[in-house]
């Protein structure tokens, strides 16, 4: 049981980076047991809904892997800019230790996912295909959710603590697109600079940490 538990991490795991590499349509299961080095016999065992499945378990983990990082920069942090700044600086070098090969391991469950249902070829269902897309939008919301909370933690209002982590991950959705690109670190230093000097606006002369 132990070896077939590692084998479906590995197997997350692997379709997470594969998927951050390569995108939704152009990561093949055959791909995913190279690079875990999973038996085979093991896809359809862990995975029964098959690519849909593993994608959705994939995306999952990606965005507990980002509660986790924004919850260890707010651990750092001593303000809401402070927050922002480390969070945006984990993203940056997350694309630099990459070497600008990977984005976000969620967007392209909502970019790719719409179209599924209309290619038969992908042997994809209409209920597949609203599930990844569901599973995208809730995990969008929990990443916004949990930041917008340590905002709050950190002094801030809530209602600009909400609007403030909406443009925050906005922001890096944006900057892994263009950072990759140009490959430049350029546009999450030009996010961090505007967003963190809006929280300083935004942040009460005398904020106070609100709970422990």
């Amino acid at each position: 049981m132990a070896q077939r538990s590692d084998a479906k991490h590995r197997m997350v795991e692997a379709a997470q980076q594969l998927i951050r590499e390569r995108g939704y349509h152009a990561t093949a299961i055959s791909d995913v047991l190279e690079r875990s080095q999973a038996p085979r016999g093991s896809v359809y065992f862990h995975f029964p809904g098959g690519k849909a499945q593993l994608t959705i378990e994939a995306a999952e983990a990606h965005a507990h892997q980002q509660v986790q990082h924004i919850d260890h920069a707010a651990e750092r942090a001593d303000s809401p800019a402070g927050l922002i700044e480390a969070y945006v600086d984990l993203a940056r070098d997350g694309m630099l230790a990459s070497d600008y090969s990977r984005g976000c391991g969620v967007a392209p469950l909502i970019t790719e996912a719409a179209g599924v249902a209309a290619d038969q070829s992908t042997g994809q269902s209409a209920k597949q295909a609203a599930d990844l897309a569901a599973t995208g939008r809730r995990a969008f919301a929990a990443m916004i959710d949990r930041l917008a909370f340590h905002l709050v933690d950190l002094g801030l209002d809530p209602a600009p603590a909400r609007q403030l982590a909406d443009a925050v991950i906005a922001a890096v959705e944006g900057a892994l697109i263009t950072s990759r690109a140009l490959r430049t670190p350029a546009p999450f230093d030009a996010i961090r600079n505007v967003l963190s000097t809006q929280a300083v606006t935004l942040t009460p002369k005398a904020p106070t940490r609100r709970s422990r």
